[in-house]
């Protein structure tokens, strides 16, 4: 079974022409009315006659990964073996649903998303404001996810399979806008295949419900914290590797190198004598090897990416 989640909030304009476009390839579909003010819920009950739509309700506000996540609940518990999330503002065209399922059908892939950045054609409607902040954000959520090979993370255009989901701990997943790159780094942890898919958004006069100022005093600590972790399980935890060992290396020769640098720095003003061409080297010589140890793993990491999914691997 293939079902698709609509989180619904303040979407009451376009959402019932994206459930008319919703092909037959889907056999549920199930709108999560997020305690939305325009009680979208309501409305698709009344002006929709689908009979694979399913409402479900919020009584509180959760933000658009906790509809995600209870539309997932649903799905699972009713038997899906791929779960799309599609937005219900209409930048999401229903017809490339075939495309986006298609890897997880061919088992060549657990979880599949949108890509707006694979052509130039793609870019020239997206507002400039977002191509900057998407090219920064996923480059950050490459080194933090551990997904080198995907661009525009916070796409919100996915599917996945039932396995993939299953291996995944829902209650951990950030709740609101944070929720797409927390999805890749819980994909990452349990090595799950994520592939891209080319797809153009359609943008008309929506207003997003993402405030910059949440994205610049959130979103850093909640990168810093899943790096941290990434990290902390696959090099450490589970796995101790080349890698493991280059970012060790890295870590202890730049940090005496630093220390020693800025020690021997500090008596030189104090006693006022310039430091030996060995104090120079003894105190740069770590420093450089740390910076080669820290590429070597970084070069490291980026072939790290996992290649064999693990939908129908049982």
């Amino acid at each position: 079974m293939i079902a698709v989640v609509i989180p619904s909030y303040k979407v009451k304009t376009h959402i019932l022409d994206v459930l008319k476009r919703i092909g037959p390839v889907i056999d549920k579909i199930y709108v999560v009315d997020d305690a939305c003010p325009e009680k979208s819920g309501d409305f698709v009950k009344e002006h929709s006659d689908d009979k694979r739509i399913t409402i479900l309700r919020h009584e509180k506000n959760l933000g658009v990964g906790g509809a995600v996540k209870t539309g997932y609940q649903r799905a699972l518990a009713d038997g899906a073996d791929i779960i799309i999330k599609l937005d219900g503002d209409g930048q999401m065209d229903p017809a490339l649903l075939p495309r986006l399922i298609e890897p997880i059908q061919n088992q060549t892939a657990d979880y599949v998303k949108g890509n707006r950045f694979f052509s130039l054609d793609y870019l020239r409607k997206m507002p400039t404001g977002r191509k900057f902040g998407n090219s920064g954000l996923s480059f950050l959520n490459k080194l933090v996810s551990g997904y080198w090979n995907i661009m525009d993370p916070t796409n919100g255009f996915t599917a996945i399979s039932a396995t993939a989901l299953q291996n995944i701990p829902l209650e951990k997943i950030d709740n609101r806008f944070f929720f797409e790159p927390d999805m890749l780094f819980r994909l990452n942890i349990i090595r799950a295949v994520v592939q891209d898919m080319p797809m153009q958004a359609v943008y008309r006069n929506e207003k997003s419900n993402l405030k910059i100022h949440r994205v610049l005093f959130q979103f850093p600590f909640k990168y810093f914290n899943r790096f941290y972790k990434r990290i902390f399980y696959n090099y450490f935890l589970r796995d101790f590797n080349i890698g493991s060992f280059e970012l060790v290396m890295a870590i202890l020769f730049l940090t005496f190198g630093v220390i020693f640098g800025v020690w021997r720095w500090s008596m030189s003003i104090e006693t006022a004598k310039p430091a030996t061409a060995g104090t120079v080297l003894l105190a740069g010589l770590p420093i450089i090897l740390g910076f080669q140890s820290l590429i070597s793993f970084l070069h490291f990491d980026v072939g790290n990416v996992p290649q064999k999914p693990i939908t129908g691997s049982d």
